[in-house]
């Protein structure tokens, strides 16, 4: 498409509504009254020019205000909707199987969705990343041609431009006009004034132009940020739970490093010696004053085969406490939880009718043995091993995980007169004997617990970006919201002086600030045009 060529010289894109450089209304009526539409300065959009090929249309797609705004509510709403039932990494199930079993069909539409796993969904990076696209797209689509018009500016304009500013006046005593003075006052209010043949162009504030795309770099980088956590190193956000006693890998940090909890301890407040929450205390019951980890962390030396026990070399003992993370090589380790859990049960070979023992057995519910020696032919042997016990969809005992929360027992008892054994299933308060009635049994003596301390393991190297699209996205506000772009014409037109004016915002405090700039200069207060239609058409 060609260029358009204004009469007073400056060639113009196509499209230009308004010459970039004398403000001349181009293909349009002169007699036309108006007020110019100064958004962008009548420049030419790129939306608004082309619509041939592919990538016209998908640019104006994504050029649009209106489907950035409705690419932001359907993102709102999803990220609503992924609140509705937990996320998979809260749950202990296969996703699969738990959403369905336990919300039904929606539950079943609801991971078939991807909500289980909403942050991380393919369609839903979709939208983060059609929301960027929105944003680069919409801001080089005004942007650029902005910045173009507003550098090309002259200082004269012509007529039909300053008639149809809003704010306009004409002043016919051009000999008695003071325009040294003006011009001093107009560089007292921190204007930037240019001359040309005698007409002046008061300009300032035009860096707040820029706010709005100030903004869209923040959002843009803060997006980008967001999107840095999908990668994997990026951001990490686990859970580890370790028992009393025991040695994890840390999770995320490529077998590098091992956690070992020594003790965990929690402490309560006593009501006799905290006597300031005596009263709280009396109503509340028992209340928690520290959760606390003592730990030792270990760093593996070079690299373990599979099945080798690693080598480590202690890093630091550390005592993880609530808000006081444990941090290493960028990662942090918080105290998050805590529970108790079964670790070992004790059980007795006795006589049904007798009572008689014939011996004691404690099983390690984390590492049983296969089979028990009690002495003079009494052995124990255990056939299957259910540690979170529930019967099946058809009628056979399994387990819900490898957690010790249910045990459960299937037992084959051997002693001197039944060589052959008996066999007998033992849960907790639950004994069955699947092949007939038994001579002995296992009862129940006592069990052990173990604390397991709940640990969350964080490391996000995406954060500064974060941080960084927000305070960028912050300057754009302020930008934008604080400083106005005002411009004040003043031409010598047949004789006369005319005065056009034009701001972006705050249009009460620009025109304040035209009589101020105005006082002693002889030149009358120009009118707000605007105002004074609205005024006619109330009389």
């Amino acid at each position: 498409m060609n260029d358009v060529k204004c009469e007073c010289g400056h060639v113009n894109p196509h499209g230009t509504v308004l010459c970039e450089a004398c403000g001349k209304v181009l293909d349009e009526q002169e007699n036309q009254k108006e007020l110019l539409d100064m958004r962008y300065e009548g420049s030419a959009r790129r939306s608004q020019t082309y619509n041939k090929t592919i990538i016209d249309k998908i640019w104006n797609f994504f050029s649009s205000v209106k489907v950035g705004v409705w690419l932001i509510i359907i993102t709102l709403i999803a990220s609503a909707l992924g609140t509705i039932f937990p996320q998979k990494m809260y749950i202990d199930q296969a996703p699969e199987v738990y959403y369905q079993q336990e919300y039904g069909t929606l539950g079943k539409w609801y991971y078939q969705l991807g909500f289980d796993d909403l942050y991380s969904s393919w369609w839903y990076l979709l939208l983060i990343a059609m929301i960027g696209i929105s944003l680069v797209i919409c801001s080089l689509d005004r942007v650029i041609p902005l910045y173009k018009a507003l550098k090309a500016q002259n200082v004269t304009r012509h007529e039909g431009f300053l008639k149809r500013q809003r704010v306009f006046g004409i002043n016919t005593n051009a000999e008695e006009i003071n325009l040294p003075l003006l011009k001093k006052q107009m560089q007292g209010k921190h204007y930037h004034v240019r001359g040309e043949k005698g007409d002046l162009l008061a300009e300032k504030g035009r860096f707040s132009r820029w706010g709005p795309y100030i903004n869209h770099i923040g959002l843009i980088i803060f997006l980008f940020g967001g999107m840095l956590r999908f990668i994997p190193g990026m951001y990490v956000n686990e859970n580890l739970w370790v028992r009393e006693g025991e040695t994890a890998l840390v999770p995320e940090t490529g077998e590098k490093f091992y956690l070992q909890n020594n003790q965990f301890i929690l402490q309560t407040y006593d009501k006799n010696k905290d006597k300031a929450f005596a009263q709280a205390l009396s109503k509340a019951g028992e209340v928690a004053k520290n959760y606390q980890s003592n730990v030792v962390l270990y760093e593996q030396q070079g690299k373990s085969l599979p099945g080798e026990k690693p080598k480590l070399k202690k890093i630091m003992d550390y005592k993880i406490r609530v808000n006081h993370p444990l941090a290493f090589d960028g990662y942090s380790i918080y105290q998050a939880s805590f529970r108790s859990e079964l670790s070992a049960m004790s059980f007795s070979l006795t006589n049904k009718k007798t009572n008689q023992s014939y011996g004691d057995l404690t099983i390690d519910l984390y590492n049983p043995k296969e089979k028990y020696d009690l002495g003079k032919g009494y052995s124990v042997e255990i056939l299957n091993y259910f540690p979170d016990f529930e019967f099946g969809q058809n009628g056979e005992p399994s387990t819900k995980s490898r957690t010790p929360n249910n045990p459960a027992f299937i037992f084959r008892m051997y002693s001197p007169d039944k060589p052959k054994g008996e066999t007998s299933f033992v849960a907790i308060k639950q004994t069955i004997e699947p092949l007939g009635t038994n001579k002995y049994k296992m009862s129940f003596r006592g069990i052990d617990t173990k604390n397991v301390s709940g640990f969350v393991v964080r490391k996000d190297s995406s954060m500064w970006v974060i941080i960084l699209g927000g305070i960028i996205f912050m300057i754009g506000v302020v930008q934008g919201a604080y400083w106005q772009h005002r411009r004040i014409w003043i031409q010598h037109k047949n004789g006369q002086i005319w005065i056009a004016g034009h701001t972006n915002k705050n249009w009460y405090g620009f025109k304040r600030e035209i009589e101020l700039v105005l006082e002693g200069t002889n030149l009358s207060m120009p009118e707000d045009q605007l105002q004074a239609v609205k005024d006619k058409e109330e009389g």
